[in-house]
């Protein structure tokens, strides 16, 4: 049993505080009857009606994939190539929590928790994606700093970050890369790297808050336990 606020907030339809809303304006029914106390506790097997229209509450899974190369992060794909999902037994109807590009590996979230979702993408909660990139060349310094400070692309100026040269090959003359965002904008690191000077020829996301892939070989995933689960509604939350 949940509260009826927070599986309607789950199930996507709506944040919850506008669910909150919702319930005390009379506009939610639970099994045919209208209910508008705060709190009230519902099953996933009932039926609830918002302005007429029944809602999905369909029992929540969450699941930590280490995305491989080659796969696009999407449900499915208008040019028939491999979805994340294809590669996910489930018989619910899962979706990535923010995206990674067709070349890029790592940490991916995927779940049908809309109000989680919606919470670790939101820049203003500060969850940390830890990204280790390799560049072509020698990354100085100086193009750290202003990594760190925030760059322009695409209009708009990003957030400061975490930007840390861990490796330099004098052989290939590429460097491996650190960077921790906390944003998720297309192509975003990538992009950073590119507004000074780099082309990045390798990425993968190890990190996305506290969740690692460290234990997970490439296209393998697993189900996260309910702490964890708690773990980063509240880490969304400091």
């Amino acid at each position: 049993m949940e509260r009826l606020q927070k599986i309607i907030a789950q199930s996507g339809y709506c944040s919850r505080r506008k669910a909150e809303e919702l319930i005390s304006c009379g506009n939610v029914r639970v099994n045919g009857k209208i209910v508008t106390e705060l709190g009230t506790k519902v099953d996933y097997a009932d039926t609830i009606t918002i302005n007429g229209k029944v809602i999905d509450i369909e029992p929540k899974e969450y699941i930590l994939l280490n995305k491989p190369r080659g796969v696009v992060t999407t449900t499915s794909d208008d040019k028939g190539r491999k979805t994340v999902i294809d590669l996910i037994d489930s018989d619910k109807r899962l979706y990535p929590v923010g995206r990674l590009d067709y070349d890029t590996t790592g940490a991916l979230i995927l779940t049908n928790d809309g109000e989680l979702a919606n919470l670790l993408m939101h820049p203003r909660n500060k969850i940390d994606k830890v990204y280790i990139a390799k560049v072509a060349g020698f990354f100085d310094k100086t193009n750290a700093l202003k990594l760190s400070n925030g760059v322009y692309i695409d209009g708009f100026k990003t957030a400061k970050s975490f930007v840390k040269l861990k490796k330099y090959d004098k052989d290939t003359n590429s460097s491996i890369v650190e960077i921790i965002i906390h944003e998720g904008k297309n192509h975003q690191v990538k992009k950073m790297f590119e507004s000074v000077g780099y082309k990045v020829l390798k990425l993968k996301r190890e990190k996305i808050g506290f969740l690692d892939v460290k234990n997970l070989k490439s296209g393998e995933y697993r189900y996260l336990s309910l702490k964890e689960i708690k773990k980063l509604y509240a880490e969304t939350k400091k």
